[in-house]
């Protein structure tokens, strides 16, 4: 670790400590450079690791079983009486979790040799980073990657309180359920921590101005979903649009664009995320942003300013974890002077409500004005869904008409999150469907949907 008040020089200095900064770094020091990182929280992982993506899954999986053991594990003849939900422990599962993986990340940056300055982290005119929050600290620097994430929008007719209007980021620590909850946004992230409560016995009302849930992905998989998740319980207002709200001792009151209010213990905003770039220096150091205040840079991760780099949720794109891992390791290849290479038409997205919605490639209505040819396969028909009770759901497959080439892939069923990796590989290497289709895939399992979909695009599906 940089001692503080000290001067170092290094190869790089990466600013921002989640899942795009500390796997770049990692990668820049397996290719021999001398590595710092800088990141201003006391735990590493980031947004995704501290208050996103890992303990939103930790509370799906707890919450799921949660509900399974309520509503479907009498079908497989498990009686339980007095089912109880103890929502500390759950909490402190969570947190566990998180602790366990914020301290692996720390493990790997000192088995890779690489240091770990905390604090706040800005370019100096220079080109160089100065790191300020304890004892000022200057680190010289040959490059700079920005790596600093997002954070959650706050819309002026709903500012976020902490208490009654809350981010994401406090709707996975409610200390007990709420009895009733307004989610604002039908995004991934309004769907899945809506789902949570949902399951542990919240009445969930989703508002999203849009007229369908999930916009930006395949329409029939959102609508699928969305009947699913009606199912469940959850109340859905589409085509409408928060106005006003008013915040009592009690709940908050939410007025609609239609003058009608909505009334409801929380709510949770969860209209998207924002690139984080406060602070960083970026007018000094002759760094320009977009005209949605993300960093522009070129083909090779670098902006305006030669030496300077950003990649993850800074820059256009998908604001996904993954999709910042690929961008940094191939940042830092670049740098290195090695081919880095990120197909963004093969990475994949993911929405972890149950059952789970994946997806990688062109939708349907991408593909409009394309000769194209569509195969579906349902999982009611799928074995070992029948096993498991998980019935509802499809795959399709998107696929050239004249080359049979796959241009996109959507999975709306048990697991498919890790099933969607054989799609994005396909994708990857120019795949077609009959390359699914010879493909042997073990029986009984959900992954035989993948393959009877493939089928399905020739017309020659066997089990349908």
């Amino acid at each position: 670790m940089a001692d503080g008040g000290s001067t170092r020089t290094y190869d790089l200095v990466v600013i921002g400590g989640g899942p795009g900064g500390y796997v770049a770094a990692i990668r820049a020091a397996q290719l021999g450079m001398t590595v710092a990182l800088v990141e201003k929280e006391p735990a590493l992982g980031g947004t995704c690791l501290r208050v996103g993506c890992i303990p939103s899954k930790a509370l799906l999986e707890s919450s799921e079983l949660f509900h399974q053991a309520g509503a479907s594990f009498a079908n497989h003849g498990i009686q339980i009486s007095d089912l109880g939900l103890d929502l500390a422990k759950m909490m402190k599962r969570k947190d566990r979790v998180v602790k366990a993986l914020t301290g692996g990340v720390r493990s790997l940056l000192k088995k890779n040799k690489i240091d770990h300055v905390q604090g706040i982290g800005s370019i100096t005119a220079d080109g160089n980073v100065k790191v300020s929050g304890g004892e000022p600290t200057q680190l010289n620097a040959k490059n700079i990657l920005l790596a600093t994430g997002s954070e959650p929008i706050e819309i002026p007719p709903l500012p976020f309180d902490g208490t009654r209007i809350v981010s994401s980021t406090e709707a996975l620590s409610f200390e007990s359920v709420p009895e009733t909850l307004v989610v604002v946004g039908a995004g991934v992230i309004g769907l899945e921590l809506g789902s949570v409560w949902s399951r542990l016995g919240s009445d969930v009302t989703v508002i999203e101005m849009a007229d369908r849930i999930l916009p930006g992905m395949d329409r029939e998989m959102a609508d699928e979903l969305q009947k699913v998740l009606e199912k469940q319980g959850l109340t859905f207002r589409l085509g409408c649009q928060a106005s006003g709200a008013e915040v009592t001792d009690t709940g908050v009151s939410v007025v609609l664009g239609d003058d009608q209010a909505i009334t409801a213990e929380r709510v949770l905003v969860a209209v998207g995320r924002r690139a984080y770039t406060a602070g960083l220096g970026l007018d000094e150091a002759g760094v320009t942003l977009d005209d949605r205040g993300r960093i522009h840079v070129d083909e090779h991760y670098q902006t305006d300013r030669a030496g300077i780099y950003a990649i993850g949720d800074v820059i256009a794109g998908p604001m996904l974890a993954h999709k910042a891992e690929d961008e940094g390791m191939a940042c830092v290849e670049r740098i290195a002077g090695i081919p880095g290479h990120v197909n963004y038409d093969a990475i994949p997205g993911v929405v972890y409500t149950w059952p789970e919605l994946a997806s990688v490639g062109l939708t349907e209505e991408q593909s409009a004005g394309r000769d194209v040819r569509i195969g579906r396969f349902p999982f009611m028909a799928n074995g070992r869904a029948r096993t498991a009770d998980e019935k509802d759901g499809l795959v399709k497959i998107i696929a050239d008409a004249d080359t049979d080439q796959v241009l996109g892939v959507h999975m709306l069923g048990p697991r498919v999150a890790d099933m969607i990796a054989e799609a994005a590989l396909l994708i990857e290497f120019g795949g077609s469907s009959e390359d699914i289709a010879r493909t042997c895939h073990p029986h009984p399992t959900y992954s035989e949907a993948v393959r009877e979909a493939a089928l399905d695009v020739d017309g020659r599906v066997i089990h349908k």
